[in-house]
């Protein structure tokens, strides 16, 4: 049981840190996002906004880990 819940353990932790260093230091992850989304500008408000989702989507897989 442990072992089929490990990746979607593994992919929220992972969501949850680059969604809160997003947050917390978005100049750091700045040039993380310049390659990402290469034919876009990304700015500090796009930063914020996939920063939030990926805190969301972490806690909607904590859910699911939680419901099992």
């Amino acid at each position: 049981m442990f072992m089929h819940n490990l990746d979607v353990f593994v992919v929220a932790n992972f969501s949850l840190i680059f969604g809160l260093a997003g947050l917390f230091w978005p100049e750091k992850v700045l040039p993380l996002f310049v390659v990402l989304m290469f034919p876009w500008t990304a700015s500090s408000r796009m930063i914020r906004v996939n920063s939030v989702a990926a805190i969301l989507l972490s806690l909607l897989l904590a859910a699911r880990l939680l419901a099992y």
